[in-house]
């Protein structure tokens, strides 16, 4: 196994990486980005649904979930596995818009948990299924966690999607279980759709990632060092305006402004975080 944690490569790596992602994206029609027809107008409608949280809907220009998910070919028949969906934010989206025609797995906090905050979110989100049963009633709640990692029937997942979770994996010391867990979820030319905060190249890595960035060539090691293959990058969640230096890391920035009024004003101007949208494939 290759010392993620090491400036990996270098310009012959990084342009060895560009290419493959190039051919795939261009070559392979199962990678292709955006959505057409139907699945994009089904898409589009489940955005701007009256379901959806005001305060979620804020975010979309931030998080981009019409682009997204259109980078990562969703549509509306696949099984799709979405890692750790805190509050609900992307549940919103992919559970009416997969429901009476795919299937959608919550793989959700362990709920044997002695914390006391994942304990409140486990409950927030099950109370918000049962709230709206009409959109979430299909919605299949499995467990992720060091020592939990059964979060769908083996090699059934079309997408496996994950939302700015690979810092708090990092931190723990189990990115590594994460990753293989997401792996064997997947079938056979099934799509990993990932979205992290991004890094300073420039900076050396943390291997715990407590600024919550992680930079881009550590999570293509681990996800590469565990049999996933790059095909895409975008910029779709790209913000430069994020310098990537704050006191308190990510969470310096909205909506955490953890600073709270000190610098307010510059940190909302800023926006939320520089992310990388990455595109893995399981190999056939």
């Amino acid at each position: 196994m290759r010392n993620r944690f090491a400036i990996s490569g270098g310009a012959a790596v990084r342009a060895a990486r560009t290419a493959a992602a190039l051919f795939f994206a261009v070559m392979a029609p199962a990678f292709a980005d955006g959505l057409g027809g139907d699945a994009a107008e089904r898409l589009r409608a489940v955005i701007s649904g009256d379901h959806r949280a005001a305060g979620n809907k804020a975010r979309d220009r931030y998080r981009h979930p019409f682009e997204t998910l259109s980078f990562f070919a969703i549509s509306p028949g696949m099984t799709v596995v979405e890692i750790w969906p805190g509050g609900g934010w992307y549940t919103e989206i992919l559970a009416p818009f997969l429901k009476g025609k795919g299937r959608y797995y919550a793989a959700s906090w362990d709920q044997d948990s002695k914390s006391d905050f994942v304990q409140r979110q486990l409950r927030r989100y099950r109370e918000k299924l049962s709230a709206r049963a009409d959109l979430y009633g299909e919605v299949v709640i499995t467990e992720l966690s060091r020592n939990k990692t059964d979060i769908a029937p083996p090699g059934t997942a079309d997408l496996v999607l994950t939302f700015r979770n690979v810092h708090n994996w990092m931190k723990r010391g189990y990115e590594r279980t994460i990753f293989e867990a997401m792996f064997t979820a997947l079938r056979p030319g099934g799509v990993l759709g990932l979205v992290e905060h991004r890094g300073d190249p420039e900076v050396w890595p943390d291997p715990q990632a407590l600024s919550g960035y992680v930079n881009e060539e550590t999570v293509i090691d681990i996800a590469e060092d565990v049999g996933f293959r790059l095909v895409a990058k975008s910029q779709t969640n790209a913000n430069p305006k994020d310098t990537k230096d704050h006191p308190e890391g990510v969470w310096t920035l909205p909506p955490s402004l953890r600073l709270k009024e000190q610098d307010r004003d510059k940190y909302l101007s800023i926006g939320e975080s520089d992310r990388m949208t990455l595109k893995f494939v399981k190999p056939r």
